[in-house]
């Protein structure tokens, strides 16, 4: 593993794909098309204007694997093209207005936090992965649930309870994928730079 530290700093996944200035284009690219693929895939919920989407997901997981810098540059793509018009976000929609776009926002604060831990390490196991992910969504929220006070009128309690609880769920789903999904990658890839 000693071979896949970067002067004492922890590669994160796509450094380890070959190249620099356009890798980097086409994985912060394709980092924004992931999430905007992933907001396509939307359930209701019930007395809450913000959809279950799998936008969060990707975004978290975008952020891990491209690192702070890109997966902060990914997620203010993939925001900036949906504002002026491209409709991938949830219920392929387009614009910063309505309930959920504050969790929009907070995946480029999201994306930088995961990528900066996930770059000191915090992938590589299942719990750090898990702590890594609770992080990423709280940032989220903390973004996610202003908006949604400031565009419905809603009051903190009713913000919690149509913007955050209904989510928990869900939420603990992804990260129970993440941690076992992103530990996984890093053991696979560790095995192959062994041969």
């Amino acid at each position: 593993m000693s071979s896949l530290s970067f002067a004492g700093k922890r590669p994160v996944l796509a450094d380890l794909v070959p190249g620099s200035l356009v890798r980097d284009i086409a994985l912060v690219a394709g980092g924004a098309v992931l999430t905007g693929a992933a907001a396509q895939l939307t359930i209701p919920v019930p007395g809450s204007p913000v959809p279950m989407t799998g936008q969060t997901f990707a975004a978290l997981l975008v952020g891990a694997s491209l690192g702070m810098s890109r997966g902060a540059a990914s997620m203010l793509g993939y925001l900036l093209v949906g504002a002026v018009g491209v409709p991938w976000f949830q219920h392929g929609t387009a614009g910063l207005s309505g309930a959920s776009a504050g969790y929009i926002v907070g995946f480029v604060f999201a994306g930088a936090l995961v990528g900066a831990l996930a770059g000191r390490g915090g992938d590589r196991t299942p719990v750090r992965t898990a702590g890594t992910m609770v992080l990423g969504n709280l940032v989220i929220y903390a973004f996610g649930v202003p908006w949604l006070m400031a565009s419905t009128g809603f009051d903190l309690s009713t913000a919690f309870a149509k913007g955050v609880t209904p989510f928990l769920i869900g939420d603990a789903i992804k990260i129970v994928v993440a941690a076992g999904l992103l530990p996984l990658t890093w053991k696979l890839v560790s095995g192959r730079n062994q041969d």
